[in-house]
């Protein structure tokens, strides 16, 4: 297609969630697909509707009730996939069907076990049915940049023949270079007859850092659909980064003859900030866009350009992706009229259960911490999301530790609505939470990772933990935040015990999970 608009395919939701420890469960998927619609992205994937039955539901759900947003659901090309996946789109006002299988030789000889005419019939007869649930049928060949560029030409004729409207050309393993991939989208735009009227898409992964440059390059080539997730999360180094793909078309319409979205930009920090306030990993400092660092300056000749004029060392403004000044925001005296309309001006808009727990959170912490910043909110947010969900909470608990005592706590939790308490000791305070923690829910866990950091500055700062834990090959992601840390370590791991749960009924599929 040879329109100026540029769509973004946001698969946070599915290829996002693939990270290690990134699994999210219904409530969250809802709460960050609502997060995606205000932002203004074209399609939002869903899930992968029979990898499991919360994919399914997940996808179900996000049909039901997002209304604007053409929602998608990955499938392979096997009926059975086609079928779940036209099933779980039932309600949804737009859906597409996106359906994939590989045709790299390497794919092909060890992994299907299929001969090139064997692929071709799948492809035809997977977009038929697909065409039965929808008239939008995405087709992608997957591991695209390690094909033989005359049978991709082959595969994705075979593919709009049988009716797909939009074919992507996935970069699976991160392996091609800007200029390679440049050319190919060039190549499939004059060999496939009708290219005019169809939508090539992108999808890469960053194996070797260049998923961006290359999603730009094939854009420059023709490309109109860019498949990416927010803070570029993603299988092994991630996808593209959406947030960076969307502000280098605003910044540089020079060097994109003018290509655009229709993303508002003014979302993209508050939904870098949900998504890591969801899944528990922070982002990188100096992350392009969205990191703590990206408009700081600190040597002095910086400061002094800026104090004169930002376009010296800023191409963009921290207002431009919705990013508000460190302020106090809030009292303990604030109403709920005061704390909602300060949650929309930060880009959450939480139902009614939730907003109810987040004010009690709010309540609370304005009541230990006099001076409450924006980044409390969004950490208040992310709590009210994630934590209350799962069969076990953090109740109260009790330590005692010291250079003169054995550190011991006794942890409170609520399961299934029922109080117990346990006591144990520790090497130190921490430890002796997470055990009593474990003996009452009677799990395996082990820990990885411990992390704390202060969300803002000041003696009464909030602490945020994050924990990574695993029990039989399940790998999860905890986080908790509290004015006491002993008290954010322990909603921490209670947060990555309900995940840990949350996953054991997530069966996956006989097969690849993406592409």
């Amino acid at each position: 297609m040879s329109d100026d608009r540029i769509r973004i395919f946001d698969t946070t939701l599915r290829d996002g969630e693939q990270s290690p420890g990134c699994s999210m469960n219904l409530p969250e998927k809802l709460t960050l697909a609502r997060q995606l619609a205000r932002l203004g992205v074209d399609v939002i994937e869903a899930g992968f509707a029979i990898a499991s039955e919360g994919d399914y539901e997940a996808i179900r759900a996000v049909a039901a009730e997002i209304g604007d947003t053409t929602i998608a659901s990955l499938a392979r090309t096997g009926i059975g996939d086609i079928d779940r996946a036209g099933q779980a789109l039932e309600q949804a006002r737009h859906s597409r069907i996106h359906t994939f299988i590989a045709t790299s030789e390497i794919h092909l000889e060890h992994k299907l076990k299929m001969g090139r005419e064997q692929v071709l019939e799948e492809v035809d007869a997977a977009v038929r049915r697909a065409r039965q649930f929808t008239d939008d049928v995405e087709f992608s060949a997957e591991d695209a940049t390690r094909t033989d560029s005359d049978y991709l030409v082959q595969v994705f004729r075979c593919a709009v023949d049988a009716g797909a409207t939009t074919l992507n050309v996935p970069d699976t393993v991160g392996y091609t270079t800007p200029v390679e991939y440049h050319d190919l989208i060039r190549y499939l735009r004059a060999n496939i007859p009708g290219s005019e009227d169809l939508i090539f898409s992108l999808h890469c992964h960053n194996d070797l850092g260049l998923a961006v440059a290359n999603s730009l390059a094939a854009i420059q080539a023709g490309a109109r659909q860019v498949e990416c997730t927010v803070n570029g999360i993603g299988e092994r180094a991630g996808n593209t980064a959406m947030e960076e793909v969307v502000m280098a078309l605003k910044t540089r319409p020079d060097a994109f003859e003018g290509l655009d979205t229709r993303v508002n930009t003014t979302e993209i920090y508050p939904t870098s900030r949900l998504l890591s306030s969801i899944i528990g990993v922070p982002v990188q400092p100096n992350k392009a866009i969205v990191g703590d660092n990206a408009f700081a300056h600190e040597a002095g000749i910086h400061q002094h350009g800026v104090l004169e004029n930002a376009l010296t060392y800023e191409i963009m403004t921290p207002q431009s992706i919705g990013r508000a000044s460190n302020e106090l925001v809030l009292g303990k005296h604030s109403g709920r009229h005061a704390f909602k309309d300060r949650l929309l001006e930060l880009g959450y808009e939480l139902g009614d259960d939730e907003f109810q727990r987040a004010f009690k959170q709010f309540k609370d912490l304005a009541d230990r911490k006099k001076v409450i910043y924006n980044e409390d909110l969004e950490s208040i947010v992310g709590e009210s999301v994630v934590t209350h969900e799962g069969r076990f909470r953090l109740g109260n608990l009790v330590i005692q530790s010291g250079t003169f005592a054995t550190p011991n706590a006794t942890v409170e939790l609520i399961v299934d609505g029922e109080a117990q308490k346990q006591t144990a000791q520790g090497s130190g305070p921490v430890d002796a939470v997470f055990k009593a923690i474990a003996a009452i829910t009677e799990t395996k866990a082990e820990l990885l990772t411990y992390q704390v950091k202060a969300i803002t500055g000041g003696l009464d700062a909030q602490g945020e933990v994050t924990v990574i834990i695993t029990e039989d090959n399940r790998r999860v992601i905890g986080h908790g935040a509290h004015t006491d840390i002993i008290v954010a370590s322990g909603r921490a791991y209670v947060n990555a015990i309900n995940k840990l749960e949350w996953t054991v009924g997530r069966k996956a599929a006989d097969g690849p999970r993406g592409i």
